[in-house]
């Protein structure tokens, strides 16, 4: 059965003064408009501003709980001690200090956040806040798999049992075996240097089987062919031939 949510519509209203205690939840805001507007201790849960436009505007204490901000810009505008728990973006222009002020402090919220802005700056082609938001949501995602199988705070150790529990232990481990290979595609760095150190193992070997390990030509000469044996377009005929992978251990 289906019943009417009592979603309050306003279309194209603005605020011409600062606003303090108030309720606006579940309202649905059409082209709302503020400009240099206080907004302080004002309940907005559940709301949606669509094509919104509010500019320098400073919010103190507002609760954004499971709101959605489509097409919306907030340019200039400022927040503290703010909520947005669930809430949802979508080419919507909102400074990413709001990574550093207006974050949720559960690290499964944190990261659903963080990741919900990053989406909407890569939207809007701002790569510098997709960044950040992309830094937020590692961290978090990195606590939040290790708090599943780890801590002993009652919503985890009620939500991750059993094997839920021995899942979420395997996630962390591929999250920080990533983490460590490449940086979840975040660090060029650390992919450079894990490449680096599979080129040296490959030239060791090559020396070791193949080569005389008391020449030095032996592993420079290695080295530079690595990266055709690792890519495949170089295939030494003494790989494929099993007498000679003896040859190290008959010198020993």
């Amino acid at each position: 059965m289906l019943i009417e949510n009592n979603k309050i519509h306003h279309t194209d209203k603005r605020f011409d003064a600062d606003v303090k205690d108030e309720s606006y939840t579940n309202h649905l805001f059409v082209r709302l408009v503020a400009t240099k507007k206080a907004f302080t201790n004002i309940d907005f849960k559940y709301s949606f501003f669509d094509t919104s436009y509010l500019r320098n505007c400073h919010f103190d204490t507002c609760d954004f709980t499971g709101c959605r901000f489509v097409g919306t810009s907030f340019h200039g505008s400022s927040f503290s001690g703010c909520k947005f728990d669930y809430a949802y973006f979508e080419k919507t222009f909102i400074d990413s200090d709001i990574l550093d002020t207006g974050c949720p402090g559960p690290e499964n919220l944190k990261m659903r956040f963080a990741r919900g802005l990053r989406i909407n700056y890569q939207q809007l082609g701002d790569a510098v806040s997709a960044n950040k938001a992309m830094e937020v949501e590692l961290h978090a995602t990195e606590t939040h798999l290790y708090k599943a199988w780890k801590s002993k705070e009652s919503y985890y150790r009620k939500k991750y049992t059993g094997w839920k529990k021995f899942g979420a232990f395997v996630e962390w481990v591929k999250f920080k075996a990533l983490d460590l290979i490449w940086g979840n595609g975040e660090s060029a760095y650390k992919l450079i240097k894990v490449a680096l150190y599979v080129l040296v193992l490959i030239s060791l070997y090559d020396v070791l089987m193949f080569r005389d390990p008391q020449v030095l030509r032996s592993y420079v000469q290695a080295f530079f062919e690595s990266p055709q044996i690792l890519l495949g377009t170089m295939s030494p005929k003494d790989y494929l031939t099993l007498p000679r992978k003896n040859v190290f251990l008959n010198r020993v």
